[in-house]
C-alpha cells in the first residue's frame, strides 16, 4: 500500500487471505521502510527481525494449512521499550539498562503474539517513561514525523511516531500521566489508555505502580478496538489485574451514539490553553452534538490540584521502584572501592537528569517528617479528584476535554524548564489519578498544520463507550474537522 493508504489490520487480513502478500513479505516491507525513515526519526531503538520473521512464517504456514486467521495475523507491531521481551534488549531508554535482555515476555506481548502479531522491535521513549517530549531518552530524542523540528510527545513518543510514520501498523505504549494520549495528540493518531487493571502490567518495567497502564496506538478506531480486545483481560501474574469480562469492542464501537450525555468540564478550557486547540476541540464537541449527543456542562473542582498531586504520587513511587537499579543484580555496574561507592557511581552514571530529579523529589516526599505533609496529603487529594470523576459519571456517559493545552512544541523548547514540561500533562493526569479510561483522537489541525487532540474519558471499564464515541466521530470525518 502507498503512504496515502496505510496498512490497517483489516487491510493486512484481506491481503493475506487473498494471498496478495505473505506475512514474511509484509514484515520485510516494513523493515525496508524502517531502514529509510528511522535514521531521521529515531523511533526504534532495537529491531528483532529473527523473531519477527519466525512469527511471520508461522502465520504463513497457518494460512497454507487453511486455518482461520488470528485477530492480528501478520500485523506488524512496535513495542515501547519498557515492556519485557524475551531475548530482545529492553532498555527503558536508560543507560542503566543498556544491555539488559529479559528472560521472559510481558503478558501483553504474549497475547499479541498469541493473536498472530509480528513484533518488529522496541521503540524509543523517555527514560523509564519519565517525560512529556521523548527528549529524556539516553539514546536521543524522537522527532515528530509530521513536523521534524517538533517533539512527538512523551513518554511513548517512539511508538506514536512509528505508527504515524507508517513504520508499524499498530504499537503499544504505556501511560502513567498522559504518556499514550499526549503523543497520540501530537502525532495525530488515536491513542488509548485503558482502565487501571484492564490490561495486565506483568512484564511492564515499573515507573509508578499505581498509575502505569499499557495501551495501543493505531491510525483508526477499529484497529484500536481489535488490539484492546487482544491485550485486555485478567492475568493471575498481576495482582492489580481486574477479573472483569472483556466486551467484543469491535462490535460495540458501531453502536449509535444518539442520546449519550457528554460532559464538558469548564475547568479544562481556562487559562493556558492555545486558542486554536480550544476552537478545534469545541468544534469537535459541536460535531458530537450534531450526531445526537447531549452536552452537559460540568465543574470538576479539584482539577487545579492534579499536576501537584501527580508529581508527588508518581515521583514517590518512582523513588521506590528505581531503588532496584543498584549495579548488584543486573544492568549497569560501575566499579567502586566500596559497596556504597559502587552504588553511587552506578546510579550517577546510569540515570539521566530527569530520572534523578524525580527520584530526589519522591525520596523527599517520602522522608521522615515530610510524608504526612506531601505523600499522604497527595493521596487524599487524589481521592478527591477520583470523586470528581465519580460524581460526573452519575450525570454523563463520557467526558470531553482537550488532550493537551498546546500543539506539539519545538525540540529543546522546554528542556530548561521542567515545570513548563510538566504542565504539558495538565489535562491528562486527572484521568490517570482517577484510574478511568481515556482516549485521544485527532480533531483537526492548526493553521500551521500541527495536529490537535480531543480527549474522551469514560467510567471505569468503559472502554467500549469511549471507543464508540471515537468511532462515530471518526466516521463523521471529525479527525479532519
Amino acid at each position: 500500500m502507498s503512504p496515502a493508504t496505510p496498512w490497517t489490520i483489516a487491510g493486512v487480513r484481506k491481503a493475506l487471505q487473498a494471498k496478495k502478500i505473505s506475512a514474511r513479505d509484509l514484515a520485510r516491507e516494513f523493515y525496508a521502510q524502517i531502514d529509510r525513515r528511522n535514521p531521521e526519526l529515531n523511533a526504534f531503538l532495537t529491531l528483532c527481525p529473527e523473531r519477527a520473521y519466525a512469527q511471520a512464517d508461522r502465520v504463513d504456514a497457518s494460512i497454507a494449512q487453511g486455518r482461520a486467521l488470528e485477530p492480528l495475523a501478520g500485523v506488524p507491531v512496535a513495542i515501547k521499550d519498557v515492556l519485557s521481551t524475551r531475548g530482545v534488549r529492553t532498555t527503558c531508554g536508560s543507560k542503566i539498562l543498556e544491555n539488559y535482555v529479559p528472560p521472559y515476555d510481558a503478558t501483553a506481548i504474549e497475547r499479541l503474539e498469541g493473536a498472530g502479531a509480528v513484533i518488529l522491535g522496541k521503540t524509543n521513549c523517555d527514560e523509564f517513561a519519565m517525560g512529556s517530549s521523548n527528549e529524556n531518552s539516553a539514546y536521543g530524542a524522537v522527532r515528530n514525523p509530521l513536523a521534524r523540528d517538533r517533539v512527538p510527545g512523551g513518554s511513548s513518543g517512539g511508538s506514536a511516531a512509528a505508527v504515524a510514520a507508517g513504520l508499524s501498523v499498530v504499537a503499544l505504549g504505556t501511560d502513567t500521566g498522559g504518556s499514550i494520549r499526549q503523543p497520540g495528540a501530537y502525532c495525530g493518531i488515536p491513542a488509548t489508555m485503558p482502565t487501571y487493571g484492564r490490561v495486565s502490567r506483568y512484564g511492564l518495567i515499573a515507573f509508578a505502580s499505581s498509575l502505569d497502564r499499557i495501551g495501543p496506538f493505531a491510525t483508526n478506531i477499529p484497529d484500536v478496538a481489535t488490539v484492546m480486545a487482544v491485550i485486555a483481560g485478567h492475568d493471575s501474574n498481576d495482582s492489580t489485574s481486574a477479573a472483569v469480562p472483556v466486551p467484543t469492542y469491535a462490535d460495540e464501537i458501531e453502536s449509535p451514539i444518539q442520546g449519550l450525555r457528554i460532559g464538558v468540564p469548564e475547568d479544562y478550557f481556562g487559562e493556558g490553553i492555545d486558542s486554536e486547540v480550544k476552537a478545534k476541540v469545541q468544534a469537535g464537541i459541536a460535531l458530537l452534538e450534531k450526531l445526537g449527543c447531549k452536552r452537559v456542562p460540568l465543574h470538576m473542582p479539584h482539577t487545579d490540584y492534579a499536576i501537584a498531586t501527580y508529581y508527588i504520587v508518581a515521583t514517590a513511587e518512582a523513588s521506590s521502584n528505581l531503588a532496584r537499579y543498584d549495579g548488584v543484580r543486573y544492568g549497569l555496574r560501575v566499579p567502586g572501592a566500596t559497596l556504597m561507592e559502587m552504588y553511587r557511581k552506578t546510579r550517577e552514571g546510569g540515570f539521566g537528569p530527569e530520572v534523578k530529579r524525580r527520584i530526589m523529589l519522591g525520596t523527599y516526599a517520602l522522608s521522615s517528617g515530610y510524608y504526612d505533609a506531601y505523600y499522604l496529603r497527595a493521596q487524599k487529594v487524589r481521592a478527591l479528584i477520583a470523586q470528581d470523576f465519580s460524581n460526573a459519571f452519575q450525570k454523563v456517559d463520557a467526558i470531553i476535554t482537550p488532550t493537551t493545552p498546546t500543539p506539539a512544541f519545538k525540540l529543546g523548547e522546554k528542556t530548561a524548564d521542567p515545570l513548563q514540561m510538566y504542565l504539558a500533562d495538565i489535562y491528562t493526569v486527572t484521568g490517570s489519578l482517577a484510574g478511568v479510561p481515556g482516549i485521544s483522537i485527532p480533531c483537526g489541525k492548526t493553521k500551521a498544520g500541527l495536529p490537535v487532540g480531543m480527549q474522551i474519558f469514560g467510567p471505569h471499564f468503559g472502554e467500549a463507550r469511549i471507543l464508540q464515541l471515537a468511532r462515530a466521530f471518526e466516521k463523521a470525518d471529525g479527525f479532519t474537522i
